[in-house]
């Protein structure tokens, strides 16, 4: 599989300060490439960049196999649709004149707009003036735009921010739906760890304008393996035992069970002996994951917002 997108060292200065310091970005053919991070983080700045809106520093952007150019900046942005911060849109025309408007301006064939409307589910509300509708609609005409002229690639900026929870499930199951109907790969961003665990496919998590994580979701999740639960006979004194013989080990405040900070076997079986050996019986052991919120403060040092 290709990369749709691959960013070599792209760096962004404003002010002789990097905001965005040697991107190595990769984002596959076919994926729902998740780009994670905590607001301020440079994930518009770097979306920015990728349409040509913010030229960068340093630093070069392959989109589609081609370095983005003079030259053919526009022949790659036909085949590119993009959703950044809010979407644009006339309010005093119907949802239909505003997509009518996009297609003038992106060489559109106007037959496109019944299709796009079907995908975004918003055909019954075509002829309602754009200023009457709601923020997940308002968000919806915006995808419906950036899909007009059947792009290869589309670029979402925190499509879900400001939605109530049925309108971030909607937007979710359409994210989700495009790649495999459509053939679209899709880099969409969020500050929401939840979103990002149920839409992406792949992974890059950017802090101080620093990719300090880049895989397939399930890597990630492969990072929140790591702490063994045990419930014992008596835990408290379980746990001044176990301290005491220097196995790092913690209560959990909920439920009085002891955490062990790892999976290695060996550790294991210490802490069954010297429980068995001091006539302690252990009732439980249980392999616990880290949730993505756990594993963002490990990579970050920094809590996220949610």
């Amino acid at each position: 599989m290709g990369m749709m997108i691959a960013t070599k060292s792209l760096t962004k200065q404003y002010g002789g300060k990097n905001v965005i310091k040697n991107l190595n970005l990769n984002v596959p053919e076919g994926s729902i490439y998740g780009f994670l991070g905590p607001n301020g983080a440079g994930k518009s700045t770097t979306m920015k960049m990728l349409l040509g809106l913010v030229k960068p520093s340093a630093g070069s952007i392959r989109i589609m196999g081609r370095e983005i150019s003079s030259s053919n900046r526009l022949d790659i942005l036909r085949q590119t649709g993009s959703l950044i911060e809010s979407p644009s849109y006339y309010g005093h025309l119907s949802g239909r004149e505003n997509l009518q408007i996009v297609c003038r301006l992106k060489g559109a064939d106007e037959k496109e707009i019944d299709h796009v409307l079907e995908i975004v589910r918003m055909k019954n509300q075509q002829e309602k003036k754009a200023k009457n509708y709601s923020l997940g609609m308002k968000q919806r005409l915006g995808l419906a735009a950036a899909l007009l002229g059947n792009p290869k690639l589309l670029l979402l900026d925190e499509p879900t921010n400001g939605l109530d929870p049925a309108g971030i499930q909607e937007m979710r199951e359409l994210i989700c739906s495009l790649p495999q109907q459509y053939g679209i790969t899709i880099l969409v961003s969020s500050h929401l760890l939840s979103e990002i665990d149920q839409m992406a496919t792949d992974v890059g998590i950017i802090n101080h304008g620093e990719l300090i994580f880049q895989a397939p979701l399930s890597s990630l999740h492969a990072h929140s393996r790591g702490k063994m639960k045990l419930i014992t006979t008596n835990n408290p004194e379980a746990y001044a035992l176990l301290k005491k013989a220097g196995i790092e080990i913690s209560l959990e405040p909920s439920s009085g069970a002891l955490i062990l900070d790892t999976t290695e076997d060996a550790r294991i079986l210490r802490c069954g002996r010297l429980l068995f050996e001091n006539h302690m019986g252990l009732l439980r052991l249980e392999e616990i994951n880290l949730s993505l919120e756990e594993i963002f403060l490990k990579l970050t040092g920094k809590q996220v917002s949610l």
